[in-house]
C-alpha cells in the first residue's frame, strides 16, 4: 500500500540499482545486502538495524510488479507530492498537491481518458481507502508470501531407494540442505520450505526436481525391483540355490526349481522400495546361460545328454498330441 515513504525515499538507490533492473537484479542487489545488514551479523548496530529495514522495504515494493508500477507512477510526480487528509469540505480535495490537477473535479473521468468511477486512474485505485468507488475506506493489501523458487538435481538408484541428503550451491555460496525422502521416483519434487523468494508474509519455497540415475543391475517397477540373474544349465536343470545382491548391499538365497527356463521370474518378498505405505518385492528373472566353448569332456557329456533325452522328447511329444 502506498505511503510517504513511496515519495521520500529511493528504493532503487537504495539497493543501489537503475531504474530499469530487471527481477533477477532486484533479488540480486537485495540477498548482497541483506546479508551484509542483517541483524544476526551486525547486533547492537543501529546504523544497519535501519538498512536492513530499508532494504527489505525497498524489495518488498519493487519485486511485487503492481506496487513498483505505483510506486514509479507516484515518483514520477515529484517530490513535491504529499499525501493528506481531505479537508472540510471532504471530496478528494485532500489529493490536490498529489495529482497537481490531474483531474476534473467530479465528472468521473480523466483528462487522457481514464474512466474510473472517482476520476482516478486505475493504477492508483487501490492506494488510498474509499470514497472514490474502489476498495472500502481502510482497506490494505495483505501481505504477500514470496514466489517459490526452482531447482534440479541428479541422484544415484541406491539414493533414490534408500534416502539421502544433498546439497545445493546457491550463487552467492550458500550451501541449502535437501532431504529426499527413500522411495522417490524420477522426476518427483521435493519441497525445502522457507527457502524461496522473500516476501513480507514469509519466504517462498524451493521445489526441487530429482532426476536418477539408472542402474547398472536393477531396474523399478512400481515398488519392486528387478533384476537378472545368469545360472548355467545344470543349475537350471536340476535346481540350485544362488546368492542374490540386493540394493541394500547383502545377498538373499533364491531357490532356483528343477526344471527352471530361461526367464522365469522368481519373487522375493520385502526386498524392493520401502516406503512409508509398505515394501515391494525383488523379481528375480533367471537367465540360462550357454555356454561359447566346451571343452571334449563337456561336449561329449552334452551329446550324451541329447541322446539320453531324444526319446523321452518323443514319447512327450505323442502324449500331448494323443490328449488333443
Amino acid at each position: 500500500m502506498a505511503s510517504q515513504d513511496w515519495v521520500d525515499k529511493d528504493f532503487y538507490a537504495i539497493l543501489g540499482i537503475a531504474k530499469d533492473a530487471s527481477d533477477a537484479d532486484i533479488k540480486k542487489a537485495y540477498r548482497k545486502l541483506a546479508r551484509q545488514h542483517h541483524p544476526d551479523t551486525n547486533s547492537g548496530n543501529t546504523a544497519s538495524e535501519k538498512k536492513f529495514k530499508d532494504i527489505s522495504e525497498a524489495y518488498s515494493v519493487l519485486s511485487d510488479p503492481d506496487e513498483r508500477q505505483q510506486y514509479d507512477a507516484i515518483r514520477a510526480m515529484g517530490s513535491g507530492a504529499r499525501f493528506a487528509p481531505g479537508g472540510a469540505g471532504g471530496g478528494n480535495a485532500g489529493f490536490e498537491d498529489l495529482f497537481g490537477g490531474l483531474f476534473t473535479g467530479g465528472g468521473g473521468r480523466h483528462s487522457g481518458g481514464f474512466s474510473t468511477a472517482g476520476g482516478i486512474p486505475p493504477e492508483f485505485a487501490d492506494l488510498f481507502g474509499g470514497g472514490f468507488g474502489g476498495a472500502p475506506a481502510g482497506y490494505q493489501r495483505a501481505p504477500q508470501k514470496g514466489a517459490d523458487r526452482s531447482a534440479t538435481t541428479t541422484i544415484s538408484f541406491a539414493g533414490s531407494i534408500r534416502g539421502t541428503t544433498i546439497g545445493l550451491r546457491e550463487p552467492d555460496g550458500e550451501v541449502i540442505d535437501v532431504r529426499v525422502p527413500a522411495g522417490i521416483k524420477d522426476g518427483q519434487k521435493v519441497r525445502v520450505r522457507g527457502k524461496g523468494q522473500y516476501g513480507p508474509a514469509g519466504n517462498g519455497d524451493l521445489m526441487v526436481t530429482v532426476n536418477v540415475k539408472p542402474h547398472e543391475f536393477y531396474t523399478r517397477d512400481g515398488d519392486n525391483l528387478r533384476i537378472h540373474v545368469p545360472v548355467s544349465f545344470p543349475e537350471a536343470a536340476l535346481g540350485a540355490d544362488i546368492e542374490v545382491p540386493t540394493i541394500d548391499g547383502d545377498k538373499v538365497k533364491v531357490r532356483v526349481p528343477a526344471g527352471t527356463p530361461s526367464g522365469r521370474t522368481l519373487r522375493v518378498k520385502g526386498r524392493g522400495v520401502k516406503t512409508s505405505k509398505g515394501a515391494g518385492d525383488l523379481l528375480v528373472t533367471i537367465d540360462v546361460a550357454v555356454p561359447k566353448k566346451l571343452t571334449k569332456e563337456a561336449e561329449e557329456a552334452v551329446k550324451a545328454f541329447a541322446a539320453a533325452t531324444a526319446d523321452a522328447d518323443v514319447r512327450a511329444g505323442l502324449a500331448d498330441k494323443a490328449r488333443l
